[in-house]
């Protein structure tokens, strides 16, 4: 162990005495270990936003049934393009076979202007439900109250809206609670304002209003596309619930055994299998083409190593005469390699994780620095080092001792 601390003290006194040198020879570590920081960083951030919206939208603890199911292509689309729209009886259906199903909401959604005395905004999130939606993780008041199953059955003027939503039009003087506001024209009393979920690629997930499906219909048509979710009595029976709902449908729809289905049902997890087949190829060609600027590091710090060895070949062919075996030699030369690599790892990982953190802070884009990240940086450096300063420490232990102390 201490002729490894002493190899390594040996190496940090080399890069201290030709700093100017040292720098340039790890750069390319540097940049590398930085770029895979910082990449890495962005992924992991984004993949947890998109992982939270997700979550907070479908709820993991349910499933959904929507008109078409996942299409791959302009093909497989064309042949479920004629499925029947989701309804309110196909909710019944699951209601009335679905033994496991604990709740069932059907829900419908558009863009619509919402309004509060002289103040509005465009283009937001409404959200039409049926009674049981207060049964769904994915509903919340952080403020007043949900609406009851009573108020949406019969079709009361009132909405739960988001924080966001709360925010623009009340602005954190106000007390939203029991204001009136309007929602395409219509006037809703506000019962409650759901908890912030944050932004996604800089769209706030906080902008949205949740009313009674029937005055959903009466702003939007008779007829707006549903969807259905179904929250089992016991999530660990989501299979067989799904596996029943999907019976109740195709009875209620009259298919025949050999018809395929004619509806689509998707988990969170469905979702997100469906993002990460998206983005995992493309994820990885990034970090690959990244990580390459690490070969181009290593062989920068293999000619260094060789330009180290030669211009020290004297003293390598005297630790050799005074009894250096060969073993001794390669450890040393190999272990300021590692240590020279790892210093521009730990460069790099430091000037990573800041600029990572600037991109999450002024920018829409989120980062994460994990842990994990950090310690891949560095050990991947580590086996550059080891790798590419393996040739120059075998051709410093077979230097001739004579030979070399000839070496002026």
């Amino acid at each position: 162990m201490n002729k490894y601390l002493d190899a390594a003290s040996i190496a940090l006194s080399a890069i201290w005495a030709s700093k100017l040198r040292s720098l340039m020879t790890v750069l390319g570590n540097i940049v590398a270990v930085t770029s895979i920081i910082v990449v890495v960083s962005l992924i992991q951030g984004l993949n947890a936003s998109v992982k939270t919206a997700i979550l907070n939208q479908a709820g993991a603890d349910s499933f959904n049934i929507q008109q078409f199911p996942i299409t791959r292509s302009d093909e497989e689309f064309d042949k479920v393009r004629s499925n029947p729209r989701i309804s309110l009886a196909d909710m019944r259906a699951i209601r009335r076979y679905g033994g496991l199903a604990g709740a069932v909401m059907a829900d419908a959604g558009a863009q619509g202007r919402i309004t509060y005395r002289d103040k509005s905004i465009e283009q937001t999130r409404v959200q039409g439900v049926t009674d049981n939606y207060v049964d769904f993780s994915s509903f919340d008041a952080e403020r007043g109250r949900l609406m009851s199953p009573t108020e949406v059955q019969t079709s009361r003027p009132v909405t739960v809206i988001g924080w966001g939503t709360a925010d623009r039009l009340f602005g954190p003087d106000v007390d939203p609670l029991e204001k009136v506001i309007q929602i395409e024209g219509i006037h809703f009393r506000v019962v409650g304002v759901s908890e912030k979920r944050g932004t996604l690629l800089g769209r706030s997930q906080d902008e949205f209003a949740i009313v009674p499906l029937g005055q959903f219909q009466m702003m939007f048509g008779s007829r707006p596309r549903l969807s259905v979710s179904v929250k089992p009595n016991d999530i660990s029976q989501m299979e067989r619930a799904k596996e029943e709902a999907t019976l109740a449908l195709r009875t209620a729809r009259g298919l025949k055994p050999k018809q395929v289905d004619n509806f689509g049902i998707f988990t969170s997890d469905t979702i997100l299998d469906i993002y990460h087949s998206a983005t995992n190829g493309i994820f990885a060609v990034l970090v690959g083409v990244v990580g390459l600027s690490l070969v181009v590091g290593g062989i920068v710090i293999m000619n260094i190593m060789l330009m180290v060895v030669t211009e020290r070949t004297r003293e390598i062919g005297l630790r050799k005469a005074l009894g250096a075996r060969r073993a001794d030699i390669t450890s040393q030369i190999l272990t300021e390699s590692v240590v020279l690599s790892i210093f521009g790892g730990v460069v790099g990982t430091m000037l990573g994780a800041a600029i990572a953190t600037t991109i999450a802070r002024f920018t829409p884009v989120p980062a994460s620095v994990e842990l994990w990240s950090v310690a891949l940086g560095i050990g991947i450096t580590a086996v550059v080092g080891l790798f590419f300063g393996l040739y120059p420490a075998i051709r410093a232990a077979r230097l001739d001792p004579i030979e070399a102390l000839r070496k002026e």
